[in-house]
């Protein structure tokens, strides 16, 4: 009786064996394997962008005196109707139905497994008895018959196993199908989706690339027409703080820093990427030497400058050797809320960048309050220039430079919009109504960052980010001047 019982044990011990070569290797078959990347390819990149008519960097002709450049991405489910994604598809709903019988069948053979090997030595017990009984009927009671009854219920559940076996050879049938699919759907994309592909993807995606990079330089600087939605980064911390990446824009620094809170903070966190910061993951933690007030830093040229807590005192600290390099006092700046924005928390001096370099923005008495711009030397930290905006630092919610161009928002709560700029090319000022949309109702700090030409907020314990569309002035032949409307989209970056 034990022979069947340990062929059926060695058939089950078979499937297991097949199914866990399967969960294995099928992957690496159809080019899904999770830790190794296959040479000249990139699957971030792969799964971004995809060959096509409808992305790419173009520059539209003049209509009304007014033409737009843009940097086009196809729009989501765009590659449906490329025949190739159509077999991908097709291949990866086979792949989930082949894991799916494969986890259904590990699972359930590893149980029956389990119990028919519990079942064997009651069978072997069984079997001794029942030779004693035939070689020696004398010695059957009363006793040792309901034992073996007892003994006998016991194989109720091998019963089920064995129907569930059955049940399995059926599934066999469906499974050996959906490999027959797979193998053909394989042959198919292995004739048109090669490594060449790839390879094209890869460069389409640098050349995308060093398109938007080309179309932001030829273009310069532009004023602030709209502020797109918010974008959630993630959501960390205390409801007041600051984030930020080097603003530099020839840097190559993909670094986040986040300083937590808007008092006599001293703790630098330091993430490696955009990704690290959104996961949470891959940071070192840094204490500066002397502590900061409010959320007004920034990150320029590899060093983080900050309002030294309770003063006047801005601090150059260089990031790669933690060393303090200049300390220098904003002249007649106010500080410790003196002058801050309308949200309070020690938001006196706001020390920001653009494309032309480091600005300081805060009030003096001499000024009656107004909103003062300085002009900074990133060495000295000396005030090259200032201008007077005439606006009133506590009517300010928050505030950022764009290509020299200072806008205030009117706001730090639920339905802001950036109510005033300040031209610092003209000394010139207007009052504007763009609209912005403060999602989490909060802000405690915003910065413009012109390497990546976004917008970088702290909303309520949220690390939003806004893109931006900017108008240029460009001048062009006979002296006459167009325009050009730039929408920056930065969905591939963070991605």
């Amino acid at each position: 009786m034990s022979v069947p019982l340990l062929k059926v044990g060695a058939v089950l011990s078979t499937m297991i064996m097949i199914t866990n070569w399967m969960s294995q290797k099928l992957p690496t078959l159809v080019g899904l394997h999770q830790d190794v990347a296959r040479p000249g390819t990139s699957e971030k990149i792969i799964s971004v962008l995809y060959p096509g008519e409808d992305d790419g960097w173009q520059v539209y002709g003049s209509v009304q005196e007014k033409c737009v450049c843009s940097i086009l991405t196809p729009a989501q489910g765009v590659c449906s109707s490329d025949p190739r994604y159509a077999r991908l598809r097709q291949t990866s709903d086979h792949v989930q139905n082949v894991s799916q019988y494969i986890e259904m069948f590990k699972s359930r053979t590893s149980q029956d497994l389990q119990q028919l090997r519990d079942s064997e030595m009651l069978l072997i017990s069984m079997e001794t008895r029942l030779k004693t009984a035939l070689n020696n009927p004398q010695t059957l009671t009363t006793t040792s018959l309901q034992e073996l009854r007892w003994s006998m219920s016991q194989f109720g559940p091998v019963r089920v196993v064995l129907g569930r076996i059955w049940a399995d050879v059926g599934q066999l049938e469906s499974l050996k199908d959906e490999m027959e699919k797979l193998k053909g759907a394989l042959f198919i994309l292995q004739e048109r989706f090669t490594l060449q592909h790839y390879h094209q993807l890869q460069h389409r995606a640098l050349t995308l690339q060093h398109n938007l990079q080309t179309c932001s330089r030829r273009l310069g600087c532009g004023r602030l027409t709209g502020i797109s939605a918010p974008l959630t980064v993630r959501s960390l911390g205390s409801r007041f703080g600051s984030w930020m990446m080097d603003s530099l824009i020839d840097s190559s620094d993909s670094r986040v820093w986040v300083m937590e809170g808007y008092f006599k903070g001293k703790r630098l966190v330091e993430y490696q990427s955009l990704s690290d910061f959104a996961d949470g993951q891959n940071f070192i933690i840094h204490h500066l030497p002397q502590p900061w007030s409010g959320t007004g830093h920034v990150v320029y040229n590899g060093s983080l400058y900050y309002n030294k807590h309770h003063s006047n005192v801005l601090v150059q600290y260089h990031l790669s050797s933690g060393r303090v390099l200049v300390q220098r006092s904003l002249d007649q700046a106010g500080y410790n809320n003196s002058f801050p924005y309308s949200w309070g928390g020690s938001s006196d001096i706001d020390i920001m960048a653009d494309e032309t370099g480091l600005w300081a923005v805060y009030s003096t008495l001499p000024n009656g309050g107004n909103v003062v711009i300085g002009r900074l030397d990133p060495n000295t930290l000396e005030v090259e220039r200032s201008w007077d905006t005439g606006f009133p630092k506590r009517s300010a919610g928050e505030s950022f430079l764009i290509c020299e161009t200072l806008y205030v928002t009117n706001s730090h709560l639920a339905g802001a919009k950036v109510h005033f700029s300040y031209h610092t090319s003209t000394s010139s000022y207007e009052y504007t109504d763009i609209a912005f949309h403060n999602q989490y109702s909060h802000i405690s700090m915003l910065d413009y960052n012109p390497r990546i030409r976004a917008l970088f907020t702290w909303n309520n314990g949220h690390q939003v980010i806004y893109d931006i569309t900017l108008l240029h002035f460009i001048r062009t032949s006979g002296d006459t001047w167009t325009t050009k409307t730039t929408d920056r989209n930065i969905t591939n970056f963070i991605l």
